[in-house]
């Protein structure tokens, strides 16, 4: 008695499945590495966005608020009066080929005081100024 022989195929691999778990743990990884970032400005009240977003990590920040004898300044949480903070700007400014500058305001600042930190930001020489808000 003479057995059939039945030909089978040969095992294939399914790419699509492996390139979807690729995929979410690259997803995963950078999900990850973003929530780690270091905040590092002063704990501020600040105002609320539905469109605030998290941003990498930068080297300045400003720290503004209402103090008791009116607007104060932190850069990198280090308190300076108004001319030492243009003569710092100015200097790292000057030094840094595009420095971004991450801006804090309490919700509570006006915008006339808001807006003249702006315009002293620009003097120095300031062009990437991002504005910080809380997520409501």
């Amino acid at each position: 008695m003479k057995l059939k022989h039945i030909r089978t195929k040969p095992a294939r691999i399914e790419m699509l499945p492996l390139i979807d778990i690729v995929f979410l743990l690259l997803v995963f990884f950078i999900y990850a590495m973003l929530s780690m970032a270091v905040h590092h400005g002063l704990q501020l009240d600040l105002p609320q966005s539905a469109q605030a977003t998290k941003t990498e990590e930068s080297p300045v920040s400003l720290s503004i608020r209402n103090g008791t004898t009116g607007i104060e300044f932190f850069l990198n949480e280090q308190p300076l009066t108004p001319a030492e903070l243009h003569e710092r700007l100015t200097v790292i400014a000057r030094d840094k080929e595009k420095p971004q500058l991450l801006v804090f305001a309490e919700k509570n600042i006006t915008y006339q005081q808001l807006y003249q930190a702006l315009d002293e930001l620009k003097a120095c020489g300031l062009t990437k100024i991002s504005l910080q808000a809380s997520r409501e």
